[in-house]
């Protein structure tokens, strides 16, 4: 398998993941950011790779998301680039619909 040339920043690779594990969960933004305890303003942001969260706010998503799925999903994880995860959809509901 050919390697993949990729010059994303943390913040960035932080977006993908946000939304795949997001999509896993099957939950909008708004609940997603209920389940983190944060806002969703904050969420949109952290999605768009527009903020860069505090170590202490990955942490505390990593948990948050390992508790919603039943699994451990490391805070390296978050900032770690996996291309699977990519998802195309603009926008993913409770409904585990993907909008275009």
């Amino acid at each position: 398998m050919e390697a993949v040339n990729i010059n994303l920043e943390s913040k960035d690779i932080l977006a993908i993941n946000l939304k795949y594990y997001r999509y896993l969960t099957k939950l909008s933004q708004e609940k997603f950011a209920e389940e983190m305890d944060t806002s969703l303003i904050y969420i949109n942001q952290l999605e768009k790779g527009k903020r860069n969260p505090s170590l202490e706010m990955l942490d505390r998503i990593s948990v948050s998301i390992s508790n919603l799925l039943g699994t451990n999903v490391p805070s390296a994880d978050l900032i770690t680039f996996d291309q699977k995860k990519i998802i195309s959809a603009k926008r993913v509901d409770e409904n585990h619909k993907l909008y275009n």
